[in-house]
């Protein structure tokens, strides 16, 4: 028998080397993964948001071996703002992150509670909502858009930014502003004196550098990850709107999962959540000091009467959100955080 085309016999050494290195690797690098989730969202790797979506990814795969496994695109690499939603109801994409403001495009306005100015002092303000009752009701409001809310989690506080500082409404006036697709933060400011223009926020420093718009809205590490301080020159810290995040899949993909699995995910998320708030400040704190060892935009801190000022300029944004979505959720928000007045 011709043996010619055979390929020559593996030595024993080189066998038990294939063998160690094999071992070497974790038991799910060894096999397809049964399930595997798409996680889309549209920011940095490096910002809470992304550290998060790692942070499920390894947890998720270590915990069934591989059994699961996720796959993050981060960046808008596969949706943007504008269509990771629709994309996820119709199960080109498994879990999604986006901002709570983008629940008002598909008919969850109360989801806009979370856009109000100067509505939250600090994050366990915020907590009390995103952790209690409140926070459950809005999620499980989501089975009527047939999605699951799986959690809520922090990107911490917005700061204003523009090529001269914000400090007083007057410095808004005719500033074109970027904002996210939210009748609340249009709003907002428009009762600056500004002209909100809704752009994703993939589009959103191309759009400062060619002068489409004049200014933006972001926690600090986005605006840093996003090298915004390249076409920026000033960063008011005006610390003026929360920015979150609400994790949800579609109830498809949800109940198609066995219950073990889905206790499993629910938890491992729920960890990954607790890590991203924990590190959301960190960032922003180690954002912030790169912005200003990089000397490229003027950081401005604002004094009391100056944020004052700006709060009562967009007072009238909440009385207009009470009216469109009911006083009941203003009432049961107010009462959550403690606030007289409810």
């Amino acid at each position: 028998m011709n043996t010619s085309h055979l390929s020559p016999p593996v030595s024993r050494r080189r066998w038990l080397g294939a063998c160690a290195g094999a071992a070497a690797l974790p038991t799910w690098a060894l096999g397809s993964p049964e399930v595997t989730l798409r996680f889309s969202h549209v920011v940095a790797e490096n910002t809470p948001k992304g550290l998060a979506a790692i942070r499920f990814k390894t947890l998720v795969e270590q915990r069934t071996h591989g059994r699961i496994g996720v796959q993050v695109f981060p960046n808008a690499q596969l949706y943007g703002d504008h269509d990771e939603m629709q994309a996820l109801q119709l199960g080109a994409v498994d879990l999604v992150a986006p901002s709570l403001s983008k629940f008002g495009r598909i008919d969850m306005p109360e989801f806009e509670l979370f856009d109000l100015p100067f509505l939250f002092d600090d994050l366990s303000a915020v907590r009390r909502i995103t952790l209690g009752p409140v926070g459950q009701k809005l999620l499980q409001g989501l089975q009527r858009q047939g999605l699951v809310g799986l959690g809520f989690f922090d990107n911490g506080f917005k700061q204003m930014s523009a090529n001269r500082p914000l400090l007083e409404p007057k410095d808004f006036v005719n500033l074109r502003m970027r904002v996210q697709a939210s009748r609340v933060i249009a709003a907002q400011m428009r009762a600056l004196g500004a002209r909100p223009v809704t752009l994703a926020f993939s589009e959103t420093r191309r759009a400062l550098e060619a002068g489409v718009v004049d200014g933006t809205e972001n926690p600090v590490s986005n605006f840093w990850t996003q090298n915004m301080h390249q076409v920026q020159s000033d960063l008011s810290l005006t610390e003026h709107g929360y920015l979150g995040y609400a994790v949800v899949t579609n109830q498809r993909l949800w109940q198609s999962l066995s219950k073990s699995d889905r206790e499993l995910i629910q938890q491992t998320l729920q960890e990954a959540l607790t890590f991203a708030n924990q590190i959301a400040d960190t960032q922003n704190d180690k954002a912030l000091l790169a912005l200003r060892s990089a000397g490229t935009t003027r950081v401005h801190t604002l004094s009391h009467p100056q944020r004052e000022r700006l709060r009562q300029a967009v007072a009238p944004v909440q009385q207009a959100l009470a009216q469109r979505i009911g006083p009941s959720w203003m009432t049961a928000l107010h009462q959550a955080m403690g606030k007289a007045g409810a």
